[in-house]
């Protein structure tokens, strides 16, 4: 069973909720029924929606919503008690995620916020890749929610400062209307049924006490109509993209206005303390059809999490047949709703409103995304003729399935490193993943000039090598000093002398060294429980596809068992002549076992999602809000679409 997220971020694991439901039916005497749910509810699968009976119609005593049929097996065992081994790996990591932690606050204090993000992050990718179940495992739980928690502190102090971690976000119009008390405006009232009339919506449209006294915050108070302002503004960036992908999935098209509520079409927004991120704040470990690693969040990805929220949103509304309810059930959880209208008797959001059967936040939720509906259609009339959206994102996306250097990308196509790290939200890290497809975004009609000098890096070498235009003050010697490379290998890497003369040359690639050196020996990698082809991969910065021709694994599939004795890196021979990696044909080496109890794996959650791109590199196509064609010269190729939705029953993200 998943653990049940409440609303504010209290993980209830299988085994709490487990004793409370026990104990509560034990206090009322139903002891056979106490004993059956102790075994169903410990195999029930999260992974499958629940079935249910026809959708559920506004009417006063609905048909009960079935829940999915169970399968019954016995409890699982407890986790074995560490050994010393095991306790010896822990305290190691454990103090490796200290030090990290304390090299982040050193360069936090000297104002180094970037090199205080990246000793954080590692902290944080040291324990979620350890391999170590950290649930079951309290010293770490322990440990991640104490640096977790610091880095919080840290993050919020800065951002006091006027600086931060991460990109800043401005306040949804629902946090800006949280502490607000509302007067019901009768003159809103009435302007604002008599806007019905003429309010296109293919979303049934109410105007009632709760709806008008939040178009009166919008529109005559200060916070309320900048909050909005600024979001409706927003909006102009991924419109045409939001209104596409709810065409192609079948859903409303005024379902776009969730997005005022959830981030106010920021799609790098995260709720501090649930830790739902992105334009539609998915939670972080829901079952979305989003990939989340230790190089990409999906969440924060426009078009991908729009399609996600788009399939969510048909799912939750099959279940309830009612769209005020699936707005709630996006908010609160599909199956408190389905409780709650079973409590009641009543599939009707407004009367679930009356009788105090919804949290305070749900209650808001649905009348603050009728009044943005309303606003939107009749701007002028409340205040909002000084709406200019934002211009459409325009990109060209290339499709790579090889790690790259933001900083490599940037010097080829000549943009900000902001400006390539604002395209590419859903990437957490400053290169792209190396064993599977992702759609790097580039600044519009640069994708060709990209794929002509990325030709000129060996692949093993674009997530650190260089790309530098020559000025005329340039030298070799000038170049070498500022990139920390010998000339010897300036020279080499660009089929150059080295008299220091760059007559006629307008670039060069820079052989920048590689964090880590390569081995000069045959590695092999006994695998532990937990691995999986993915993480072992990542860990040695090795390709699936190389992983699998050297053990003559499988095309298909990332799961290995335990006690695999896998090959995991190839010797590396160095030329005398040249420092370049030339690729072909190497010599075999000497053989190194990796010791098991020093190994760290990539983001377990890799195995949990299911990957679905195919596997080709070197495609492009222009992206207009999103939007995907083809490119001139481009190979046209596109990324299977990911087709699992969400099928948890509750969403709880706040």
């Amino acid at each position: 069973m998943r653990p049940i997220v409440p609303r504010y971020g209290v993980v209830l694991s299988q085994h709490q909720l487990l004793r409370m439901i026990l104990a509560r039916l034990s206090n009322t005497g139903c002891v056979a029924l106490t004993l059956t749910l102790a075994v169903s509810l410990s195999a029930c699968d999260p992974s499958k929606p629940a079935i249910s009976a026809t959708p559920v119609s506004q009417a006063l005593a609905p048909a009960v919503i079935s829940p999915a049929p169970q399968q019954i097996v016995a409890p699982a065992p407890a986790p074995p008690p560490q050994t010393s081994a095991q306790q010896q790996h822990l305290e190691t990591l454990i103090q490796q995620v200290e030090k990290a932690y304390s090299l982040g606050e050193a360069a936090y204090k000297r104002g180094n916020l970037p090199e205080a993000k990246s000793n954080f992050d590692n902290a944080v990718d040291l324990m979620l890749t350890s391999g170590i179940d950290i649930k079951s495992t309290p010293a770490l739980q322990q440990e991640f929610d104490h640096i977790v928690d610091q880095i919080n502190g840290l993050e919020m102090e800065a951002l006091k400062q006027g600086n931060g971690f991460t990109p800043k976000t401005e306040d949804t119009p629902a946090e800006a209307a949280s502490d607000v008390t509302f007067v019901v405006d009768p003159n809103i009232v009435a302007k604002a049924n008599a806007d019905l009339a003429t309010t296109k919506s293919d979303l049934p449209l109410v105007v009632n006490d709760y709806v008008a006294s939040y178009i009166n915050f919008f529109a005559n108070t200060t916070k309320g109509h900048n909050t909005l302002l600024h979001s409706f503004q927003r909006a102009g960036r991924y419109r045409a993209m939001i209104q596409r992908v709810m065409s192609e999935e079948g859903v409303p098209q005024d379902l776009i206005y969730l997005a005022v509520a959830e981030s106010g079409f920021q799609p790098r927004a995260v709720n501090a303390r649930s830790r739902a991120g992105g334009m539609w704040q998915f939670m972080p470990h829901g079952n979305y059809g989003l990939e989340r690693n230790s190089y990409v969040d999906e969440r924060f990805d426009p078009e991908k999490s729009t399609r996600a929220y788009a399939r969510y949103m048909k799912y939750i509304y099959s279940q309830l047949g009612d769209w005020y309810l699936s707005m709630a059930g996006y908010d609160w959880g599909t199956g408190n709703i389905q409780r709650a209208v079973e409590k009641t008797g009543y599939a009707d959001f407004w009367e679930l409103y009356k009788r105090n059967n919804l949290p305070g936040e749900t209650k808001n939720y649905v009348p603050e995304i009728l009044a943005a509906i309303i606003i939107a259609n009749h701007p002028t009339q409340y205040g909002f003729d000084d709406i200019t959206l934002d211009p459409p994102v325009l990109t060209d996306t290339v499709t790579i399935n090889y790690s790259a250097d933001l900083r490599l990308v940037s010097d080829i196509v000549g943009a900000p490193i902001d400006e390539l790290i604002a395209l590419n939200p859903s990437l957490l890290r400053m290169v792209t993943p190396p064993d599977y497809q992702f759609d790097l975004h580039l600044p519009a009609g640069t994708a060709a000039l990209f794929q002509e000098k990325i030709a000129a890096i060996p692949e093993s070498k674009r997530n650190s090598w260089r790309y530098h235009k020559v000025t005329a003050e340039d030298t070799l010697a000038s170049v070498a000093h500022t990139y920390s490379v010998s000339v010897s290998s300036l020279a080499a890497a660009n089929q150059l002398d080295q008299t220091g003369k760059l007559d006629g040359v307008e670039a060069l690639v820079v052989p920048v060294a590689p964090a880590a050196s390569p081995s000069a020996h045959t590695v092999y990698y006994t695998t532990r429980r937990g691995d999986t082809l993915v993480s072992v991969a990542d860990r040695f910065g090795v390709s699936l596809t190389q992983l699998r021709r050297w053990n003559k694994l499988p095309a298909s599939g990332i799961k290995i068992d335990s006690g695999r004795r896998l090959h995991v890196a190839e010797p590396t021979v160095v030329r005398a002549s040249s420092s370049r990696s030339r690729r072909g044909k190497t010599k075999t080496g000497g053989t190194r076992e990796v010791a098991a109890a020093t190994e760290t794996s990539h983001d377990a959650s890799a195995s949990s999602h299911s990957r679905t791109s195919a596997h080709s590199s070197g495609s492009n196509h222009s992206t207009h809000s999103g939007t995907k064609s083809s490119t001139k010269g481009a190979h046209s190729s596109h990324a299977t679409k990911h087709s699992s939705h969400a099928k948890s029953s509750a969403h709880n993200k706040k």
